[in-house]
């Protein structure tokens, strides 16, 4: 049976075949109280929506609030809908999606950046060869022995995610990935 006859409550079944998905960059500012992030992922998994980075931190400690950043795909009727249903939350004061701020500026994307910790272990020449592009990626050493390193790097994300594919070959064993901290560029907050 086709997927549009027999709709559920997700909001994938009412858009145009047509749209295409894109990705943005939502910012979520709750109450830093226990259960907030639960109740938010909740939302996203119970809709059926996908969750492609996700980062969290109190942001002012005398108001207590958080900032939730979340990267997610969807049509723009969807993304619409995330809002929206983040929006009547109790515990959420604000809800940005900040590639749309970014394009209303004239800006094609947010400013986002993500740490990484790449550990590469080797001897010999795929040291010697990890090192050298570490220094061209602008990754610094975090930790090394005689037979490992743990590089650290921060960057756009396609940076990063060039400089764990140059490290495979060379001896990767572990990555670890912080997701996306995102904020739009110009003087005004959200």
């Amino acid at each position: 049976m086709n997927a549009k006859l027999s709709a559920t409550g997700s909001a994938y079944f009412i858009t145009p075949e047509t749209e295409k998905p894109s990705t943005h960059v939502l910012a979520v500012v709750v109450d830093n109280v226990p259960g907030v992030l639960a109740r938010v992922i909740g939302l996203f998994s119970g809709r059926g929506y996908n969750i492609e980075s996700l980062t969290v931190s109190e942001t002012s400690h005398e108001k207590h609030l958080s900032r939730i950043t979340i990267v997610s795909s969807g049509t723009a009727h969807v993304l619409e809908q995330i809002k929206k249903q983040l929006e009547r939350m109790v515990p959420v004061h604000r809800v940005v999606d900040l590639t749309l701020d970014a394009e209303a500026r004239g800006d094609e994307k947010p400013l986002e950046r993500e740490l990484v910790l790449v550990k590469v272990a080797g001897k010999g020449e795929n040291r010697v060869e990890a090192m050298r592009l570490a220094d061209a990626f602008g990754a610094r050493v975090a930790d090394a022995s005689t037979e490992h390193f743990v590089f650290e790097m921060t960057g756009r994300i396609p940076r990063i995610e060039q400089f764990i594919k140059i490290m495979e070959p060379l001896g990767l064993v572990e990555v670890c990935r912080t997701g996306v901290a995102a904020m739009n560029r110009g003087r005004d907050g959200m």
